[in-house]
């Protein structure tokens, strides 16, 4: 009678190495974390996947904001790296005002008794200020460097509509400063100017002519303005940074019927270089529009490398471009917004900051208890 073999339990064989990494490639970010931790190797797998095969790349936050007591605030941020949406679950940001946002990483709220703002990727962190000495219902608002610049926004009556003060984060006062340039009087408000900032100025734009201002906090000085419409065709400009590089972003056309966006760089101590970068794909362009019958202006979020684009108006869809080789290539792309498309019927104010969020970021975050992340959409 023959005899029966003992049955024996074969390990599977463990992944590491070059294949534990290309899968990694696969994983979103923030199931990351966890993997850090399965062990050291693991983590060695991680940190290197994201070194040499997939980087983390900024997010887009779309912040949403009710319109109505108590004015909760849900997050939902978009991950160009992993293609997917994440619902932030987190303490609802404490109400003080309407919640707005300013060159793409400063969310701030404003009353006429105080200012809180925060430049934290994940808004771990809010600073509260007592309120300038001007009121402003509707002012530009900037963090350059250690303060924070506040400028136009105030009513005529009363007020210097063009009046700009600065609070210093470390001596936690405020101080006042030149006017802003007498030409902006008929639009120092928010709603007409585009903001960016780089290490140590502000620039303001004004939208509908691409006449651009900037501003030293130290030095309390206006400079400009310059031209920085190279197409006369362009109805409407903004402007922000790429990789600490100046870019504008501009409509050509008209509001009724926009044509084309265009991307420049601006180069040259007196912003007067302004070279072509890109031309957004036409399918692009119509889903940007929407079902707008109009489009005065758009909105811009940059980052790192990454611009993302949408209309105000419908924001349906995000407008992606990823700058590529120092500017001599960039690649389009689009995805549905879904904070718009979250299910619910209670009307939102959106706000859109972008932010550097890596292991380190989410580590902190998940560390304080109060913060989950969950993948809410994957796209194609």
């Amino acid at each position: 009678m023959a005899k029966h073999q003992p049955v024996v339990d074969e390990e599977e064989a463990p992944i590491h190495g070059d294949i534990l990494e290309a899968i990694l490639t696969h994983v979103p970010l923030i199931d990351l974390v966890p993997a850090c931790h399965v062990s050291t190797s693991w983590r060695g797998a991680v940190f290197s996947s994201l070194r040499h095969l997939n980087p983390v790349k900024p997010w887009l936050i779309v912040h949403a904001q009710s319109t109505r007591s108590p004015y909760t605030t849900t997050s939902h941020a978009y991950d160009p790296r992993s293609h997917v949406w994440v619902d932030i679950e987190q303490p609802s940001i404490k109400y003080v005002s309407t919640l707005r946002s300013s060159h793409s990483n400063l969310l701030y709220m404003q009353s006429p008794f105080r200012l809180v703002f925060s430049s934290d990727p994940l808004q771990l962190t809010w600073h509260k200020a007592v309120a300038p000495l001007v009121w402003r219902p509707d002012p530009i608002v900037a963090l350059v460097g250690e303060r924070v610049v506040i400028a136009g926004g105030a009513c005529d009556f009363g007020e210097d509509p063009l009046a700009v003060e600065t609070y210093d984060l470390k001596t936690r006062a405020w101080d006042t400063c030149d006017d802003m340039p007498a030409i902006l009087k008929d639009s120092c408000a928010s709603t007409w100017l585009s903001v960016a900032v780089d290490k140590t100025k502000m620039y303001v734009m004004e939208k509908c002519s691409g006449a651009t201002h900037s501003f030293d906090p130290i030095t309390k000085r206006w400079q400009g303005p310059y031209d920085l419409r190279r197409d006369p065709n362009v109805f409407s400009s903004i402007i922000g940074f790429v990789n600490n590089r100046m870019v504008v972003v501009g409509l050509v056309g008209e509001a009724e019927n926009v044509k084309s966006v265009k991307m420049w760089e601006v180069k040259g101590e007196m912003l007067d270089i302004q070279i072509e970068i890109s031309e957004m794909p036409k399918e692009l362009v119509a889903k940007l529009i929407g079902q707008s019958p109009r489009v005065t202006s758009i909105a811009m979020n940059s980052m790192g490398n990454f611009v993302f684009l949408h209309n105000p108006a419908d924001p349906a869809e995000v407008i992606v471009c990823e700058v590529q080789n120092g500017g001599s290539f960039c690649s389009w792309g689009s995805v549905g917004n879904a904070a718009v498309d979250d299910g619910s019927r209670i009307v939102k104010n959106l706000v859109y900051t972008c932010a550097n969020v890596g292991l380190g970021e989410l580590h902190q975050a998940l560390r304080s208890g109060d913060r989950r992340f969950t993948i809410k959409e994957e796209m194609e």
